[in-house]
């Protein structure tokens, strides 16, 4: 049997008098990867502002574990689009800054093992500005990996990298994701990113935004997006979407 790791049970939403999420709920289980697609300004990051405790709804509940969520805690890590990396650190010790108030031991040596996990061995010495934005992401994703967090919550992280930097951070963290399982919300405007990645996927619509309809993504890992159903699903998303594929 499954376990639920989060249930967003009828999640609603307004700023002013204008309705953003309008009765959302679906759940997530224990290492299943969700991705959550829909058009823009549809409320998809407010969306998941709202389940990872950053921002309150105006009517439903979140629960984590069971528990009811209320605000954030450390047992979730959001990774955005916006990049979270202190400059004014090295690579080493942006982990370290990560690490600080956790009780796991031996914490130097963790750091060099994310550091390495990520691609990075070599540039623990290095500050941000000296590194590309996607050695800029691997430090985000380390000093998310490094706590050990159960869910990852991921706001378009990589919608800030060119395309091919893009596809190789997308692979680098299926690879991290198979070697240590974590509970991921993706929120993306990219659909085939969405099924390189996902387990499930969402599709929002338009505001007052609700679920208009889910995908399994039953594909094998290493993905092919020129996979025959993997075009099916694809056209069948962007269907949803409102565009129609010739």
């Amino acid at each position: 049997m499954q376990v639920s790791k989060i249930v967003i049970d009828n999640i609603s939403k307004r700023f002013g008098v204008r309705p953003v999420v309008a009765g959302v709920s679906f759940e997530v289980r224990e290492g299943e990867f969700v991705a959550i697609v829909g058009p823009s300004g549809c409320g998809k990051s407010t969306l998941l502002n709202i389940i990872a405790g950053f921002e309150r709804s105006d009517g439903g509940s979140i629960k984590i574990d069971g528990v009811e969520r209320l605000g954030p805690s450390r047992n979730g890590i959001m990774i955005s689009q916006q990049g979270s990396v202190f400059p004014w650190l090295t690579v080493h010790e942006n982990l370290m800054f990560g690490l600080t108030g956790t009780r796991h031991s031996d914490q130097e040596k963790r750091a060099d093992r994310y550091i390495e996990m990520v691609g990075l061995q070599g540039f623990e010495e290095a500050y941000p500005h000296e590194l590309s934005g996607g050695m800029l992401k691997r430090v985000e994703i380390a000093r998310a990996l490094v706590v050990k967090p159960d869910i990852l919550y991921m706001d378009e992280p990589f919608s800030a990298l060119d395309a091919l930097t893009s596809l190789r951070m997308q692979t680098e963290l299926r690879r991290i994701l198979e070697e240590e399982r974590h509970t991921v919300v993706l929120i993306t405007h990219d659909v085939e990113e969405a099924i390189y990645l996902a387990d499930r996927i969402l599709v929002l619509s338009s505001r007052p935004t609700t679920i208009q309809t889910a995908f399994h993504v039953d594909l094998p890992y290493p993905r092919k997006l020129s996979d025959p159903e993997a075009q099916r699903l694809r056209d069948a998303i962007l269907k949803e979407l409102g565009i129609e594929v010739a």
